[in-house]
Order: C-alpha cells, then structure tokens, then sequence
C-alpha cells in the first residue's frame, strides 16, 4: 500500500513540475551541475496545485523531499542528461516563525525564520558516504555518514578483522557544507528583550552565499541535538535547522507590514499643515523643549537620499547627529524614544562598548566542528538601514571611537584579523550624545574647546547640537510644570492600572495624559517612516540648489581675506543637501523645495552659531570642529613659539615664562590665554623647561 502511495506522490510532483516548473527544469538541465544544482519550488504554487500535499510537504519535509527530487530524476528531459544528485528546495513558506517562538512541536517540521547572519563558517567539505579500504585485504566497505559521529566499520566484510581501516577518499562521497547563525532582526525586538539566536547547517550549492551581518530568510527542517557529552547525556536538547533554502534580504524593513488603511492613514497625515509641528511633537513628548534638536532627529529617522553613481561609487544619504550636553538635560532619553520609533535601531552605551562590539569581532569558538575564526557582527552592522544610538561617546576609550569613523564616512567596516579579511556594510545613522569634557559646559571656555571627541570624529556628523542647561526663571517654570504633569499622568495611569477601586474615572486620566500624548502615534510614526524611505526619493528643484548654493557660497565668501578663518568646508554642503532631501521625503514629496532647504539652512546656521564661531573673533571658523583648534588660537601658539625661540637664544638657561607672557600682551594676547597655550605646548612635547619657569623649544 505504501509503494503505491509513494508512486502517486512522485506523479503528483512530476504534473506539478509539468504545470509549473518546465522552463526552470529545462534551464537546469542546461547548466547541472558546474552552474546549478537545485529546483527551486515556490510553496504558494505548491498550495495552488494541491494543497494537501502542500500540507503534508511541511508536516513531513525530509520524506517528501525525497519523493520530490525523485520525480526531478524520473522527470522527461530534452536532453541527454541525468539529473542525479540534484537537490527540490521549496522556499516562500506564507509565514515566518519568530526565533524566540520555536517550540517542540516544530521538530522535524519545515519553518522559515527570519533575522540577520550574526556568524558564519568557513565553507568545508563534509563526508555523506565514506568508503573504508580494509589495510590487510583491501576490501571495501562503505558506510553513509549521518549527523552526528562519525561512523567507522565494526569489522571487514572481507577478511572479517577488525581493521586496521584507511578512508579511501577516491572512492567516498563528500558535499560541501556550512553553519552560520541567524539572529533575531533589531526591528522586532522591544526595549530590552535579548535577541536569540538559531543555528542552521547548510549544504552544497547554498553554501558560500552569507556573510556576517547579512538579513536572511532561511526555511529549512527543525531538528533537536542533545546537550552533554558521551558519558553524561542531559534530558534538554538544542534545537537547530538543516537549512533547505536562504535567501538575502536586501529590501529594507521587510518586517513592517502597511495595510492599506495604514496607506490612508499615512497620505492623510502628509498633507496636513502643520506637519512639521506634529512631527516634532511626536518625539519624546515628556521631554520639554528641544524643538530643532526633535525636527533634526525626525530628519534622521527619513534620513536624505542614497545615491549610487554611474562610476559604482555611492554618497550616503544617513544623516549622522551629535547632542552633546550638560548631565540630566534628557540627552540619553531622546535617544531610548528613537530606539521604540526607529524600524531598525540598536542602542548601546560607551563604557560597555569596545571596538569590536561596535564594529565586528573575529572569534575563535566551537560554533561549527572544532575550534575555528568566525566573524561576528557588532551593533553598526546590526543596525545597517537603520539607526545605530550610542549613549555616552565620551567614555568610550579613543582607540574603540577610532573604529566608527569608517563606519560613519563609508559605511562600510573593514576587519583585518586573524587572517579574515573582510567589508561588512554598516549603511546606518549614528545618533550620538556625549558630556562635556569637564562634565559640564564651563561658559567661560569656548566650547568647542570643551568637546573631547577627536576632530575626525567630530567632523563627520553632519549636526552638532550642544545642550546647555543655563537657568532662566520662564523656561524653568515651565519645564517644572511639564515634568510634573508627566508625571502626574504616569500616576494617574498606574493608579488605574493597578487598583480596581480607583477613585479616578477614565475621562480625568485622558484629560492629563493628553498633554504627555505623542501627536503622532509610535506605530504610526514607524509606518510612515518605512512607507517613505521605501517610496520616496526626492530629487532637488533648481530653487532649492540655488539657495543652498548660495548659502555656501555667501559663507565661503568671509575667508576671503588673509587673516580671515575657514567658515565652512564641502562636509557642511553634503550635509544640507541630505537634510534637504529628508526634510522632503517627510512630506512624502518627489522634490526637494525651496521652502526644504530654508528649513535645513536654518537649522545648520542656529547649530553653527553654537559650535563653529572663534569666540574671540565672532566669526564662523570650521575649523573649530574639523580641526579642535580656531585660526586666532593657532595663530596666538604661532606667535608665542616664536616669542619663545627669539628669548631662549637671549637667554642662556631659556626663555623665562614671566618675559614671555610680557612679551605676549604687548602684541594683544591676555595674559591667562597666553599661560594656557604654553601648558599646552608643553604637553604636547614641542617646549620644554630646562629649568624652573625656563622654557626651550624642542
């Protein structure tokens, strides 16, 4: 009865094949087996055909793959050739099963999961059936290798010794095969849960594809290996997948789904007036204030345009932006909001992360047979098409900052080590917050002078706001008011919650929390975010390249003069542009208009006005920020150098400190600044004191 049920199953896959797959078969056999070696069945036409055996394809997929790749043999070929070793793949399961949801009813079904490849191994050859040439007689005897341990004769058919044996490579078979680890996606995750993982194991022509930080769909077979070692066997076991399809997902925010009265919903919100203004309050609302600081991250989160040239070289269009600012002014809560609205983010805080928890990490493990290097994908690898949050950069240690610049320019992470040499794509927005350098902003030091991140860094976020917490009665009586309400509305709700005798109805607790309310609802804001940066790709009208040319150019025009400082660089210019475009894909708009760019054109100059003028001069100096050093400070060291080498050749033990600070006020420098730059000098190594208050250029 068996035997006839299978042979109706194998005709039932051949008329499938007949109905559906024949050109697929046809260029198959064209290219087996150097080019191709699978059929790739797609399980909705499967269901289309016959949804029973759709069915039962899933509740039993080794069996009925077998029957499958029968038919693919049995199946009538133009040409003349045996499609023997080749493999049925079904793919496109209707749904995904999340990591964390894997259960033991799932064994020995076939599943899809999705997430991100967080390590993969090396591609080897694995042994699926081992011929054993018995050393005494020669006879040969061939054993399938399962999973599992390796699997030697008990004893020789021919002379019937037990051994010795010696594998026959010539003779046995061998496929190539592959582990790599799919993790659960950031997008799907909620504040605070640990992402899980699974292990899958791949073979032959699938191998060789993935690499670490790639967003995957694999559909394969649960399976369940059992925990402990030969003397003691534990009752748990690991589950892990014999992956039968992966496909790369490059389309960005598969997870999210936009029904169409998601659709509407998004349309109708774009064309209201005030758009901005419901944006901006839609961030955070139980942080008081910081509207541009708000509409920049709102930019963020649609982020400018990518473009790819014609010479395949690209521009990247994720907008990177620093708060830095005294403690307790909500810095570290913006960026946990953005966290829950971000349809791909990760958040990470400096002190616990290095270099390789950022980047990527070469890892020497037991992750596939025996110990071998695996790279690991660090958090910007994570949140590649998203949004990477780093809390506390000024903690960080400098050689582990050093590593995001990379990242930030290029968007790619170069890894070089124990003999990996590897790209790995980290296309996302860096929203960073730091302190001060002395903890809190000091008004009387310039600030730039008070930023310690390294210039390289600092010169490529496209955005630098500081956050000063400076008292001033109105802003403060209002802000204590919004806090209290905040929580106040916490309470109320909480109160509700937890007591079922509450004594406040439901229409007092909506009147409180309303005020708190984001104007947008998070869902939504994700929706409409994804819909955007999936449908939208502004390009600029000529108004709005003329206004922020001229912006750059009128800057550019004040460096004109000898003395004068650089106001600007190119870096700026790329900024407004891609703030422009995303300031248009929040209206959902193909182009960018004038009124885009006199938006960004502000928001640039209010931020440059706080960190890129020379507080002695009151110009604009880029050089404050790409450089950690104004034009007048680097002329003042200029200047007290060589006082210091004129006098050390007057003097014999040096130049004395006190004639050179003289010296220096007599052509305009303040006594307390020229002090300063001579510590400075001195630090750096380019003076020395020979003696007690003496100096020496070095």
């Amino acid at each position: 009865m068996a035997r006839a049920e299978n042979t109706e199953l194998i005709d039932a896959f051949e008329e499938l094949y007949r109905n559906y797959y024949r050109n697929e078969i046809g260029e198959l056999a064209q290219q087996y087996p150097t080019e191709r070696k699978s059929l790739y069945v797609d399980w909705q036409e499967l269901y289309r055909f016959d949804p029973d055996l759709a069915d039962d394809y899933r509740a039993h997929p080794e069996e009925f793959q077998e029957y499958a790749e029968e038919a693919l043999r049995l199946y009538d070929l133009p040409v003349d050739v045996k499609l023997g070793q080749a493999h049925v793949r079904v793919r496109n399961l209707p749904d995904s099963t999340d990591i964390r949801a894997i259960r033991a009813d799932h064994r020995g079904n076939l599943i899809s999961v999705q997430g991100i490849v967080r390590k993969a191994t090396d591609v080897r050859p694995k042994i699926t059936q081992a011929a054993f040439e018995c050393q005494r007689c020669g006879t040969l005897t061939r054993i399938p290798q399962q999973s599992g341990d390796f699997q030697e004769p008990h004893e020789c058919q021919g002379c019937e010794r037990q051994g010795p044996f010696r594998i026959n490579f010539d003779q046995s078979e061998f496929v190539d095969a592959q582990q790599i680890r799919v993790q659960e996606s950031p997008e799907g995750l909620r504040g605070g849960e640990t992402p899980q993982a699974i292990d899958v194991a791949i073979e032959d022509d699938i191998t060789g594809e993935v690499t670490a930080g790639d967003h995957v769909s694999v559909t394969g077979v649960l399976k369940l290996d059992q925990q402990g070692n030969d003397r003691e066997q534990s009752p748990i076991f690991d589950v892990y997948m014999d992956g039968v399809s992966v496909e790369i997902e490059d389309e960005q925010f598969e997870e999210m789904d936009i029904t169409e009265q998601d659709k509407r919903k998004i349309i109708s919100l774009s064309e209201e007036a005030d758009l901005y203004e419901e944006m901006v309050g839609a961030i955070a609302p139980s942080i008081y204030g910081y509207d541009q600081e708000k509409l920049a991250i709102i930019l963020q989160l649609f982020s400018g345009v990518t473009k790819h040239l014609p010479d395949e070289s690209r521009i990247r269009g994720d907008l990177h932006i620093l708060l830095i600012g005294d403690p307790g002014t909500g810095k570290s809560q913006l960026l946990s909001y953005i966290q829950n609205i971000a349809p791909r983010s990760v958040y990470t805080s400096g002190k616990g992360s290095s270099s390789a928890g950022l980047t990527a990490a070469a890892v020497r493990d037991d992750f596939g047979d025996g110990q071998q290097w695996t790279l690991e994908a660090g958090a910007l690898v994570l949140a590649d098409q998203g949004i990477a949050g780093v809390d506390e950069l000024d903690k960080m240690n400098p050689d582990d900052r050093s590593a995001m610049h990379q990242a930030l320019e290029q968007q790619e992470i170069s890894i070089s080590k124990a003999g990996i040499n590897a790209t790995l794509k980290s296309r996302c927005s860096l929203l960073g917050a730091a302190n001060p350098k002395y903890g809190r902003f000091d008004q009387y030091e310039p600030i730039s002078e008070q930023i310690d991140l390294e210039p390289a860094l600092i010169s490529r976020f496209d955005l630098i706001f500081t956050v000063t917490d400076q008292p001033d009665e109105e802003k403060d009586r209002n802000l204590a008011e919004h806090i209290l309400t905040t929580n106040y509305a916490g309470e109320l709700n909480t109160h509700r919650e937890e007591l079922n005798s509450s004594n406040y109805s439901e229409e007092e607790v909506a009147t409180v929390t309303d005020e708190v309310d984001p104007t947008i609802e998070p869902e939504l804001l994700r929706k409409y975010v994804a819909y955007a940066k999936r449908n939208c790709f502004p390009t600029m009208t000529e108004e709005a390249r003329e206004a922020i040319q001229d912006f750059y150019v009128d800057l550019r025009a004040e460096g004109q003069d000898e003395e004068a400082p650089v106001p600007v660089t190119a870096r700026k210019l790329e900024a407004l542009v891609r703030l422009a475009e995303a300031s248009a894909r929040v209206r959902l708009s193909d182009t960018v208009t004038e009124d885009d760019a006199e938006r960004v054109i502000e928001i640039v100059r209010t931020q440059m006005e706080a960190i890129g003028v020379d507080p002695e001069t009151g110009e604009f100096d880029a050089d404050v920020i790409e450089a950690g050093t104004s034009k007048s400070q680097r002329d003042r060291i200029k200047n007290i150098k060589g006082l210091i080498e004129e006098l050390e050749a007057e003097y014999d033990e040096g130049a004395p400190v006190d004639v050179v600070v003289e010296r220096a006020e007599e052509t305009g420098t303040d006594p307390s600044k020229a002090e300063h730059e001579i510590e400075k000098l001195k630090q750096k190594g380019e003076v020395y004191e020979p003696q007690t208050d003496h100096l020496r250029t070095t």
